[in-house]
């Protein structure tokens, strides 16, 4: 078993601060391992191999406060390495373990590590995700108050602690199983790597998913919504064509919707596939879809279908998560106009679009259980299998209610 020790290397000139660096040993081979951190003779006790506070002034205690935390964060680090090394049961050396110890000094940490896991998924133009690790990552920062910690520290006390945290700020139960589910993939992708083992912590948390009401909008509150007169009102008029064009299209997501591209439309066919999951969806064009788009044609000259991503030179995942943000708060205001007990926004036409075909008998095998079913995956399934045709009727039948 490899050990590690903390030494003081006095300075050679009389005065001034030594340096502490780290001493590993394995097999009798001892390798040293430098660090930044100075102080006096008389701030080391050599009986302990520790460094003392106890003669210092505050300014001084504040500053050695500091380097005791950074020793006891780069031992833990090397107990770490040397733990994983020696599970693992193959031959390594004190080399080894300082390579480790200097490469992956960040990623040891729940911080850095998740911080890289933001960067590789943004180089994969997964921007969805990163989005949502980064509030998981934003959500447990101000848990812990700027404080990182290392992964080896992890443990379901840790967990627990920040489920009451959630709850206390009255975060919903999905919203804390959302956060712990992304927690727990970074975590088991660092096991993965080892930069730590696995200890389980999130296994008295809760990581499932609760049913949630349906923001269903009825059918009357539809035909309302299409009938108001918002000519002088083209921000909300705005709002309602793309709410309506979701619902259109059997609840299509908003940014599906920015994403269409004039290519995608065909033969009276629109073909586009879903973000989210990947699926291939095609949806028989209808006078209703035709006249939202002939509304906006001249907005731009984009090769985009709906006029949410307008501009070819600025960042079009800005631009589409700004036009959201502009159409739900103009949704609200619409809710109003019409006394719409319910919070309005563009998911709510998807959950429409499922309610009111549920009321039109229309079979559970044509419909989405999310338009509903229980979970993506039923979603996938029914569709692979499902004849186009059938989910053309079922939505010609809606359209023609409204």
């Amino acid at each position: 078993m490899a050990s590690v020790k903390v030494k003081f290397r006095p300075s050679s000139s009389k005065g001034k601060e030594g340096s502490i660096y780290y001493q590993v040993i394995h097999n009798r081979i001892p390798r040293q391992i430098r660090t930044e951190y100075r102080i006096h003779p008389s701030e080391w006790d050599n009986n302990t191999s520790s460094v003392k506070t106890s003669l210092s002034d505050e300014t001084r205690k504040t500053y050695l406060h500091s380097v005791i935390e950074h020793i006891n964060w780069d031992i833990r680090r090397l107990q770490t390495i040397i733990a994983i090394l020696e599970r693992k049961a193959e031959p390594y050396t004190s080399d080894t373990i300082v390579m480790k110890f200097t490469l992956h000094g960040e990623e040891q940490s729940l911080f850095g590590f998740m911080q890289s896991v933001i960067g590789q998924l943004k180089h994969l133009n997964r921007a969805r995700t990163s989005e949502t690790y980064t509030a998981a990552l934003s959500s447990f920062m101000k848990f812990r108050e700027g404080c990182d910690l290392l992964l080896c520290d992890i443990d379901s006390d840790t967990m627990m602690l920040y489920e009451a945290w959630l709850k206390a700020r009255g975060i919903c139960p999905n919203t804390i199983s959302f956060y712990m589910r992304i927690l727990r993939a970074v975590y088991n992708r660092a096991v993965e790597k080892d930069f730590t083992e696995q200890k389980y912590p999130f296994k008295h948390v809760y990581t499932g998913i609760d049913k949630t009401v349906k923001r269903a909008v009825p059918l009357k509150a539809i035909r309302q919504i299409k009938e108001l007169d918002l000519t002088m009102k083209p921000h909300l008029d705005y709002a309602r064509d793309m709410f309506l064009f979701s619902f259109y299209t059997r609840g299509m997501s908003f940014i599906d919707m920015a994403y269409l591209q004039k290519s995608d439309l065909k033969n009276g066919v629109l073909s586009y596939r879903r973000r989210k999951t990947g699926q291939q969806l095609t949806i028989k064009w209808e006078d209703c879809m035709e006249n939202v788009v002939s509304k906006y044609k001249t907005v731009s000259d984009t090769h985009y279908l709906l006029p949410i991503i307008t501009n070819c030179m600025s960042n079009d995942r800005v631009q589409y998560k700004n036009a959201l943000y502009r159409v739900n708060t103009a949704l609200k205001e619409i809710a109003r106009l019409v006394k719409l007990q319910m919070p309005l926004s563009m998911y709510c036409a998807r959950h429409g679009w499922a309610s009111i075909a549920k009321s039109k008998n229309i079979p559970v095998s044509v419909i989405s259980e999310c338009m509903g079913h229980d979970s993506e995956e039923t979603t996938r399934i029914y569709l692979t299998s499902l004849d186009s045709s059938i989910v053309d009727k079922a939505n010609s039948l809606i359209l023609k209610s409204i």
